[in-house]
């Protein structure tokens, strides 16, 4: 396993030496991740949690990393001789792979020594800004899709480790399965594939390439029928082999479509085939599909069974970067917490100081998701008596909810070093997002105008957030 550790920017290690220098290097601090709004962004899917974990507990500086920092001339001995002996020590908290997560939430928090949290920064962001980013994305085409949907982005992805880690956020998301072995492989996933165009082109006659590649896989014959011309020929020739692979006792998987009016083709496809008396053969469709266009297909009644994604999927292309941060929450002195606050003259970008602890209220009548609730760390909620929640900022608007439920939505993974959650399948956790996904009413995950879901403070952290702003705004 490679050793990561000095996936960072410079200068988390140039703060490192700052700190050090200071003699403030293992004071107590807790940073969070969360992400700030965008008209994109309706809800988001956690995850990238696993891998963040990982790094955590594998932080170490290995000699060639001590002797690289030496080269560069700017930290000092004894502080290359403490980072060799670095091991992180504190806590993550953090909400589980496949959560729903809003704007602000605290999503993973790190409690450490500062230079430990410091450090920590750009790894935990790399690996929870991509694959949330990737597992949203792949949310939102499953849900237009109705399911069926196969991750095939590898070759489209910036870079492997964005192809594999991106088909592992697209299983979690709701893909079936995906096209990258490697992944395939690591994750214990579906993976998928056929052929290729130039499968087709290869032989003296279309007819001829579809026979060979009935006769290498009789058992799994799922036919590219859009090389020269789909309905002339691809159709017609997949149709023909298919009755010469159900002579010989198999029966076929069904056909590709990977180009031209993919709505008006598939549905002349099912005819031919069901006429043929094909009818359980799939139709799969790929080429440049997202959620926009699959609901769009779907409107138009296409007769399609399972879907390919690739491109728009593994690059988020309408929303290539989620945009979390990691920011400063509290500081220790003799175990005491010390809020801390990030103001800013854009009302978005101030923080919510403090440790937080995160509830989902749940309407007990429905069993439906009404909104959450960050409050300060410790503080309970009586679901016994009306509880009123109020906008952030808008605090002229406000609702009363009563006969409701609540959970706290993040958990403990590391506590003081030690390890207490580790990897689940992707099944699993694609399985908990299926289940928390049918809490949320559909107007809050619609892709076109979604109502904005809920996410307050409570008074207790509300007040702190004030009195922060009004006391540090005047300068320090």
């Amino acid at each position: 396993m490679r050793n990561l550790t000095l996936l960072t920017d410079l200068y988390q290690i140039t703060m490192g030496q700052g700190y050090f220098n200071e003699g403030r290097h293992e004071e107590m601090a807790a940073f969070d991740i969360f992400f700030r709004p965008n008209k994109l962004i309706t809800y988001s899917v956690a995850a990238g949690m696993e891998q963040a974990c990982d790094w955590l507990m594998s932080l170490h500086f290995n000699e060639d990393d001590i002797a690289y920092l030496r080269s560069l001339n700017i930290f000092t001995e004894d502080y290359l001789e403490y980072l060799s002996g670095l091991r992180f020590t504190g806590d993550m908290i953090a909400v589980k792979e496949g959560e729903i997560v809003f704007p602000y939430e605290p999503i993973l928090t790190i409690k450490a020594p500062m230079i430990e949290a410091q450090l920590a920064e750009t790894a935990l962001l790399t690996f929870v800004n991509h694959q949330t980013l990737i597992a949203s994305k792949s949310a939102k085409i499953c849900a237009a899709a109705g399911g069926g949907v196969m991750e095939f982005g590898l070759r489209r992805a910036q870079g492997p480790d964005a192809g594999i880690f991106g088909a592992r956020a697209a299983i979690i998301g709701g893909c079936v399965g995906t096209s990258n072995v490697y992944a395939g492989k690591a994750f214990d996933v579906p993976v998928s594939g056929t052929m290729a165009h130039s499968w087709v082109m290869n032989f003296p006659s279309e007819l001829e390439a579809f026979r060979a590649y009935a006769k290498s896989f009789p058992t799994g014959c799922l036919l590219l029928v859009d090389t020269y011309d789909t309905l002339k020929s691809g159709v017609p020739n997949a149709i023909q082999v298919f009755k010469e692979l159900r002579a010989s006792g198999h029966e076929p998987v069904g056909i590709r479509l990977d180009s031209g009016d993919l709505a008006y083709l598939s549905k002349e496809a099912r005819k031919m085939l069901d006429k043929a008396g094909f009818e359980k053969t799939i139709i799969c469709a790929s080429g440049d599909l997202d959620e926009y266009s699959i609901r769009s297909l779907k409107e138009q009644g296409a007769r399609i069974d399972s879907w390919g994604v690739g491109t728009k999927l593994i690059t988020s292309a309408d929303m290539p970067a989620l945009g979390g941060v990691y920011k400063l929450a509290a500081v220790f002195e003799n175990g005491e917490e010390i809020p801390k606050i990030k103001l800013s003259d854009t009302s978005e970008k101030v923080t919510n100081p403090g440790m937080k602890d995160v509830y989902r209220i749940y309407d007990n009548a429905s069993g439906k998701a009404i909104a959450d609730y960050i409050v300060r760390a410790g503080e309970t909620v009586d679901t016994k008596k009306p509880l009123e929640l109020f906008h952030p900022v808008e605090t002229w608007k406000r609702m009363t909810v009563e006969n409701f439920s609540v959970r706290n939505i993040r958990e403990t993974w590391i506590r003081e070093g030690e390890r207490l959650i580790y990897s689940k399948p992707l099944k699993e956790i694609n399985a908990y997002f299926n289940s928390e996904y049918a809490r949320f009413w559909e107007e809050y995950t619609r892709l076109d105008m979604p109502h904005i879901y809920k996410v307050d403070l409570s008074p207790a952290l509300h007040s702190l957030k004030t009195e922060m702003m009004h006391r540090y705004g005047k300068g320090v």
